[in-house]
Order: C-alpha cells, then sequence, then structure tokens
C-alpha cells in the first residue's frame, strides 16, 4: 500500500513568505515596544491640543476609511450591486494606512508596548497584529496564484484590528474623556 501525501498547493506555499514577513513585523513591533525604553514624547501634535487628542482623531480617520475599504472591496467582488471605481478602494487604504503612521510611532517610542491594564493590552498587541496582518495582506496582493481567500481573509483581519484599535484607544477617550481637539 502506497501512502499518500499531501503538498500544499502552489497557491498556499505563495503565502509562505507574506505571512513568515508579517509574523517578523508582528515580532519586531512587540519586541521593539517591550525593549525600548519609552521616551514620554515621540511627535509634534500639529493643532491639536496634546498627543492623546492627536491619535484619537487620526485613529478615528483611519476608523472611517476602513469602513469605506470594506464597502469598495465588497463592490469589487459584485457584492453589493453597485460599482465603485477601484481607486476608491486603494486611496481609502493608502490613507487610512498613512494616518495610523504617527500614531504607531508615538505609541512605540513614546509608550512602548504596555501589559498593566487589560484594556492598554490589547490594544499594544492589536498594534503589533495590525502591522504584521497589514504587512502579509500588502505582501500577498501581487501574488496571482495565491488562494482566492487569501485578500479577503487578510482584509477581514486587517479591518478587525483597525476596529479593535479603534474601540481600545479612541472610543475608549471619547467615552471616558470626551471630545476633544
Amino acid at each position: 500500500m502506497t501512502a499518500i501525501r499531501h503538498r500544499p498547493s502552489r497557491g498556499l506555499a505563495t503565502l509562505l513568505v507574506p505571512l513568515l514577513a508579517g509574523g517578523l513585523v508582528m515580532l519586531a513591533l512587540g519586541v521593539y515596544g517591550r525593549a525600548h525604553t519609552p521616551t514620554g514624547f515621540a511627535v509634534g501634535v500639529a493643532g491639536f491640543s496634546a498627543a492623546l487628542p492627536m491619535k484619537v482623531w487620526l485613529t478615528t480617520g483611519a476608523f472611517v476609511l476602513a469602513i469605506v475599504q470594506v464597502v469598495s472591496a465588497l463592490s469589487m467582488w459584485g457584492k453589493l450591486g453597485v460599482s465603485i471605481p477601484p481607486g476608491v478602494h486603494r486611496w481609502s487604504g493608502r490613507l487610512a494606512f498613512v494616518l495610523t503612521i504617527p500614531v504607531a510611532f508615538h505609541c512605540l517610542y513614546a509608550l512602548g508596548l504596555q501589559y498593566d491594564v487589560p484594556r492598554v493590552l490589547a490594544h499594544s498587541l492589536l498594534g503589533c497584529f495590525f502591522y504584521g496582518v497589514f504587512t502579509a495582506k500588502m505582501l500577498a496582493l501581487p501574488k496571482r496564484d495565491a488562494p482566492g481567500w487569501t485578500l479577503p481573509v487578510l482584509g477581514g483581519l486587517v479591518f478587525t484590528a483597525l476596529i479593535g484599535l479603534w474601540l481600545t484607544s479612541s472610543f475608549w477617550f471619547f467615552t471616558a474623556i470626551g471630545f476633544k481637539v
């Protein structure tokens, strides 16, 4: 009797590099965030009263653009019955990502990865996860032989992580502190 070997399909093998790279990004951010001594200050607040309101509003902008991402993705996949130009999806994603950069820089450099408070721990871990899965998604985009579920799953994970980040930061801020600029 011959043993049947299950070999991973070519499509799954193409995801190995994007997933490993995403995992390394996730791990590197977590290690840096934990090992780095927080400075307490990282970026200027450019028109905001303090760093926290700046981060809250930039994250809220990314949150709104993430919703645009989901709607435009559903449109591209023919799930809405309406056509939204593909440029809307690309540019809302690019802008959402750009809005997260000063937030992440401030979080990592000024605060580091914290674990004292459950909400803050969840936020720290979600931040590392967000950038890791985002890296994997961006590296998987040009892979034509990747399984059909790749982009919807990775995109859904990016969206879920960003929503979690918004809930553990901006939503918390709006409900605990209020609306400040």
